[in-house]
């Protein structure tokens, strides 16, 4: 059935580093192949604070933050095969993309090469809207970017597996990390507890690499093998040239080169984290052993439901703090702190 739909209750930001604040927007009514979405649950990426704060220079205001949401379907377009009124679903980084070039046919919309569509600040493919993200009660989405979720799992901590998650499954897949390989996952955060989580699932050896040696017990609680502390230096001598893949989460400024240094040959960088300055690297560093840093996003459409479906079947979710919307100002400072584990997620029922 098509509906129209009436205001919809959200937190927004109005400009940079102002409270995000309740705010009344408009969901667009339902096309043939949209779903509506009753938001249950949304995780607090640090993505979020960078455009809310307009730190990466592309934010649209006002801003409705969130783009890990899971909920159910309320209301269905009238050509709709995938999904059913009733069903829980999930919204994760992006709603659409251009479905035509060569990685969108593969399955990769993640790295659409027209540019995909992202689930807040931008612009709807058909009528040019703003996007709003999962800080609100309601969503539609078209159904080929809507996630099928499964009912095993604790759906709150089932959020923040729709970027933190897939964000971390996806290169670690791609590299095909798994038995008989060395991981270092550097950062124990949102991003960082999912990576230990999924290395250690899928048979890597896993060593935390922390500068905070209180991290050590969670670390291994989560699944880490080892662990070293970053800030002494006779820890990363035993280390140099050991790993075959680091994953690198870390979202403020830092030393790559530090890390360059424990690869072994053709080991391999891998950044998933996104600091808001440029990364200063020293050849050398990649010369000495063929190593090589590279970058990952999320995953496309598929791998995230393949993602969902091996957390389902492995009882894998996110470590979280559950908060009401009313405590978003506080959870933005506190995660810039480093003070959660491992992943603020809110209780959309509170919105109000």
């Amino acid at each position: 059935m098509v509906s129209s739909m009436s205001s919809t209750k959200s937190y927004a930001a109005q400009a940079p580093y102002t409270p995000l604040a309740p705010f009344q927007i408009d969901r667009r009514d339902l096309r043939p192949r949209d779903v509506e979405i009753e938001i249950l649950f949304c995780g607090v990426c640090h993505s979020d604070l960078h455009m809310a704060r307009n730190e990466w220079g592309a934010t649209i205001y006002p801003l409705v933050p969130g783009h890990e949401m899971v909920g159910r379907i309320t209301k269905t377009g009238s050509e709709v095969t995938k999904f059913q009124n009733g069903d829980l679903a999930g919204v994760g980084c992006m709603v659409d993309s251009c479905r035509e070039c060569s990685n969108c046919k593969r399955g990769l919309e993640q790295y659409c090469k027209v540019g995909n569509v992202q689930t807040y600040s931008g612009h709807d493919r058909v009528n040019g809207d703003i996007t709003y993200g999962g800080y609100s009660t309601k969503i539609v989405v078209h159904e080929d970017f809507v996630l099928h979720i499964s009912d095993k799992l604790d759906l709150a901590a089932v959020a923040p597996l729709l970027c933190a998650g897939i964000t971390t499954y996806s290169p670690l897949r791609h590299w095909k990390i798994g038995k008989g390989h060395k991981v270092a996952v550097v950062g124990l955060g949102g991003l960082g507890h999912m990576a230990v989580k999924f290395a250690a699932s899928f048979g890597a050896e896993v060593t935390m690499l922390s500068t905070s040696l209180s991290k050590e017990a969670d670390a291994r609680r989560l699944g880490a093998h080892k662990f070293a502390l970053t800030r002494d230096p006779s820890h990363l001598e035993k280390l140099a040239g050991y790993f075959d893949f680091i994953i690198d989460t870390v979202s403020a400024k830092h030393d790559y080169n530090l890390y360059l240094r424990l690869l072994d040959t053709d080991g391999v960088l891998i950044c998933v984290g996104a600091p808001p300055t440029p990364a200063e690297i020293a050849v050398f560093s990649l010369l000495g052993g063929r190593r090589s840093i590279a970058g990952s996003g999320i995953g496309g459409i598929p791998e995230t439901q393949e993602m969902l479906d091996y957390c389902a079947e492995h009882t894998i979710t996110s470590d979280i703090e559950l908060i009401d919307m009313s405590y978003i100002n506080n959870a933005y400072e506190r995660m810039l702190k480093s003070d959660v584990r491992y992943r603020f997620v809110i209780d959309i029922s509170t919105l109000s």
